[in-house]
């Protein structure tokens, strides 16, 4: 496999892309589907055929917006997202299907939180949620089969064994590539990955799939795989290929707009 891997089609069952559902009733002219990624340095919508935009997380603001993955100024989110939609002059129709990335592990309240932002801003008549590593490996081209994937981001990296299309086992860690300083290096940041990655493999009932999985190589999305440093480095502490992703910083944006579509063609499958 390459990164250049073309896209895997997806299944029917678009439960097996996206979690829990929140729902209004749906208009009667249904509007094209929304993902969203509200990642710790960009916000990113994307709205099929109009392309992706994004803005930097926390433009002019004196505090963060989102930190480590988790929205810790709700009302600031909003107007972000709101300003992102505002200067690209697109107006959001009301009552579209919205897919949020919501990073692996994430708690019950983070998801309400973005949950009350994408309400606010997009007023969805459905709001679905996928992990960022199930959206990843989506957008990669790389969603059947065995799969390991790190998602390393800008302030925070996720590992995950996957098995067709399926978070099997994850982990994570809050640093990413925005720590990298002269205190944390890119090698730093390649062993942290690597510790998660094998923590996955000592788990008993994880371990038969994660040395399948790492016999066919690791997938990298998010900032960290733009990085040569941190991807050779991955390559001799994992020992393993290392495929990056073709556009790796919106992989997961891609495959939360490839389950928006699936879901919007298949609703009885959701």
């Amino acid at each position: 496999m390459s990164g250049n891997a073309t896209s895997v089609p997806l299944s029917a069952r678009t439960a097996m892309l996206v979690g829990r559902s929140h729902t209004r009733p749906v208009a009667s002219v249904r509007p094209e589907p929304i993902a969203v990624d509200l990642g710790s340095a960009q916000l990113r919508i994307w709205r099929g055929p109009g392309g992706v935009l994004s803005v930097p997380v926390g433009q002019g603001l004196r505090a963060p917006v989102i930190r480590r993955g988790r929205i810790v100024d709700g009302p600031a989110c909003a107007t972000e997202l709101r300003r992102l939609l505002r200067d690209h002059r697109i107006p959001v129709p009301v009552g579209a299907l919205v897919v949020a990335c919501r990073p692996v592990l994430a708690t019950a309240a983070d998801e309400e939180a973005t949950r009350l932002v994408l309400n606010a801003v997009l007023a969805p008549s459905r709001l679905l949620f996928v992990d960022s590593v199930r959206a990843g490996a989506i957008g990669a081209g790389a969603a059947a089969g065995t799969l390991l994937l790190a998602d390393i981001g800008a302030q925070l990296t996720e590992v995950a064994v996957l098995e067709h299309g399926r978070v099997v086992a994850a982990r994570r860690a809050d640093v990413g590539t925005r720590d990298l300083n002269h205190a944390i290096t890119a090698a730093m940041l390649a062993d942290t990955t690597t510790r998660l990655v094998r923590e996955l493999r000592q788990e008993p009932a994880v371990r038969p799939l994660a040395r399948a999985a790492l016999a066919r190589g690791v997938i990298v999305v998010g900032d960290g795989a733009t990085r040569p440093d941190l991807t050779a480095r991955l390559v001799a502490t994992l020992g393993a290929t290392v495929h990056r992703a073709a556009s790796p910083r919106t992989a997961a944006l891609t495959g939360a707009g490839m389950a928006a579509v699936a879901a919007t063609r298949h609703p009885a499958s959701d």
